[in-house]
């Protein structure tokens, strides 16, 4: 017998354990190489983990919701298909065990692949992409599925259904609409009810309902707590007038989009000017180890990403080497990632200034925590038309209508004080309003 033991993988240096959110496989199950065995959540992010090797489950040795320590043997597959003993731990009395699935009779001259590009951007599963490659189904049929997942993402289950429906010619209508796009930041949808005795009598049913906080929120809450504990936070509020970046957006938006295929936003505009700022105030771009400050030489700069699973924030490692262009592609390839949650905690772990854009939700100010063990972070408010008074040539005023901005820097008065505070904040506001309309990007 030829026995792969699965263990807890350790996804970053500072991990000591994660938590089993959903095994996708049971004892018994036939699983490849690279295909998707289970989720599991950090305190950092959560990860789809893929299988070590080729064969069959022979043994899950630990239940959902489990938080394991890295290195811990979790799951044993059976390269072997001779001799297999199949083995259902007893956390698991009523797990069934299937029988492998059996091979597709479809020679290789029949078989179409679902190796396009997804148009939407929606993430398949390997096992998803399989089943569509066996059965000849395009990536333009399955962009048409509605995913019964979380997040609206499409299952097994959801392939073998329409697979059925197609044979039979009959397809259902749930089988062939798309999905409904997931509404980013509605976290009750993606909670999970429990019941419990104390708080269920105290928070009687049906006027109430308990919901289990999912680990990154957990993890996100004791982070906002314990920074709050840290830091004396102080906050400052700039006006800042956007027109002119509204105005190079606008010239450089249609190029930019069909050169680079996503749509060209305000943040790499801001991102750049505070990279820029940072450079000039060094102090804003360090940490605190007791008595001790701690300058970094490089800018690793966090965004904050609201998903459906909670708050994230991953990290352009390096930032101050990129040039605009490059900025904007690590933008969106981030966020974009940590949306459908194929980042990796090396990729939200460094930062060393945050920037957090609560304007997205029509928001004009925000109060943000600081993201320790940084001293400082860059909120920015929706951007609105105003009336406001500006200089003109000579010694007169004039009212004009103008896109404006409220940026709010949260600092770290152990270190920032006032004055540095509000000096960077002016600064970044500076840049963004002189910035050159007419440059192309």
């Amino acid at each position: 017998m030829s026995k792969v033991e699965v263990v807890m993988p350790q996804l970053g240096e500072s991990l000591t354990e994660g938590t089993i959110v959903k095994w996708h496989k049971k004892p018994g199950d036939k699983i490849k190489k690279d295909e998707t065995l289970l989720e599991i959540s950090t305190d950092k992010v959560d990860s789809e983990i893929p299988s070590p090797a080729s064969g069959i489950i022979t043994k899950i040795l630990f239940e959902e919701q489990k938080t394991v320590t890295v290195r811990t043997v979790i799951a044993e597959i059976e390269t072997d298909f001779t001799a297999i003993s199949i083995e259902a731990p007893s956390k698991f009395p009523d797990v069934p065990i299937a029988a492998p699935i059996k091979e597709s009779t479809q020679t290789p001259s029949t078989k179409t692949t679902a190796t396009e590009k997804p148009i939407t951007g929606r993430f398949y599963s390997p096992l998803v992409l399989s089943i569509a490659h066996e059965e000849g189904i395009s990536m333009g049929e399955l962009e048409q599925l509605s995913g019964s997942g979380e997040g609206g993402r499409v299952t097994k289950k959801d392939m073998l259904t329409y697979i059925n429906t197609r044979q039979t010619g009959k397809p259902s209508l749930a089988a062939t609409q798309p999905s409904a796009p997931t509404q980013v930041g509605h976290l009750e949808t993606t909670l999970k009810h429990v019941e419990s005795g104390d708080l269920a009598q105290k928070y009687p049913s049906p006027q109430y309902e308990i919901l289990q906080m999912s680990n990154v929120i957990a993890k996100m809450s004791e982070h906002m707590v314990k920074s709050v504990n840290t830091s004396p936070h102080v906050w400052a509020v700039h006006e800042c007038d956007m027109t002119n970046v509204d105005k190079a957006r606008k010239k450089n938006a249609e190029s930019f989009e069909k050169r680079e295929g996503f749509k060209l936003t305000y943040t790499p505009f801001v991102c750049d000017a505070v990279i820029k700022t940072l450079k000039q105030f060094p102090l804003v771009n360090a940490s605190v180890d007791g008595d001790k400050i701690i300058l970094k030489k490089f800018v690793n700069l966090g965004i904050a990403v609201a998903s459906e699973n909670g708050l994230i924030v991953p990290v352009i490692k390096n930032a101050d080497e990129k040039n605009f262009v490059g900025l904007a592609r690590s933008l969106n390839d981030l966020a974009t990632r940590a949306r459908i949650k194929r980042l990796v905690p090396s990729e939200i772990e460094g930062g060393t200034f945050t920037i957090t854009n609560f304007g997205v939700f029509n928001t004009l100010i925000g109060i943000p925590i600081i993201n320790q063990p940084q001293v400082a972070i860059l909120g920015t408010g929706a951007i609105k038309k105003r009336p406001v008074v500006i200089s003109t040539s000579g010694e007169y005023d004039a009212i004009a209508i103008r896109l404006i901005a409220h940026l709010t820097l949260a600092f770290d008065h152990r270190i920032v004080d006032g004055a540095l505070g509000g000096t960077f904040l002016g600064t970044v506001c500076k840049l963004l309003e002189n910035y050159d309309s007419e440059k192309v990007l």
